[in-house]
C-alpha cells in the first residue's frame, strides 16, 4: 500500500473529526452546548468567525474525515470499518444542508459529530492492518481475527 495513503488515512479521520469538533464549538447561535464547552476551554474568541467556520470548515473538516475513511478501505479492505468511518462525517454534511430546516437537524450533527469522535478514537486504539499485501486476500485487526 503506498505509504502517503496510509499517512492521509491515519491522519485524516482523526484531523476531520477534531476539526469539526472544533469548528461547532466557535458558533454560539447554533450549536449552544459545544460553544459552551469551547468557552470553557477558552475559546470563546473564535466566536467572531462563527460564519466561517460554520459554512466553511465544519464542512471541510468532514469532506476530509469522509474521504481519509473512504481511501482507508483501500488500505485495509475492512468494510464494516470504513462504512462506520463514513457514517459520521456523511450526517455531519446532511444536517448542514438538506436537513437544516428540521428541528432535529441539530441533534444529527451532534450525533455525526460524536460517531466521527467513537471512529477517529477507535481507530487510535486498534488500528485495522492487512494480513498480506495482495489484494485477493483478507484483512484482520490487529489481534488476528477477520474482519
Amino acid at each position: 500500500m503506498n505509504p502517503l495513503i496510509t499517512l492521509f488515512t491515519r491522519l485524516g479521520d482523526k484531523s476531520g473529526a477534531l476539526g469539526a469538533l472544533l469548528s461547532t464549538m466557535g458558533c454560539a447561535m447554533c450549536f449552544p452546548a459545544m460553544a459552551s464547552i469551547g468557552s470553557a476551554l477558552g475559546l470563546g474568541f473564535l466566536s467572531q468567525w462563527e460564519g466561517l467556520f460554520i459554512n466553511t470548515l465544519l464542512p471541510l473538516f468532514a469532506w476530509i474525515a469522509l474521504g481519509a475513511n473512504a481511501l482507508g478501505w483501500l488500505a485495509h479492505r475492512q468494510w464494516r470499518r470504513s462504512l462506520a468511518g463514513m457514517v459520521g462525517p456523511s450526517i455531519v454534511l446532511l444536517s448542514l444542508y438538506p436537513w437544516f430546516q428540521y428541528g432535529w437537524s441539530t441533534w444529527s450533527l451532534y450525533a455525526g459529530l460524536a460517531l466521527m469522535l467513537v471512529v477517529a478514537g477507535w481507530d487510535l486504539w486498534s488500528p485495522a492492518h492487512r494480513r498480506c499485501d495482495d489484494g485477493s486476500c483478507e484483512t484482520a485487526m490487529k489481534n488476528g481475527e477477520t474482519a
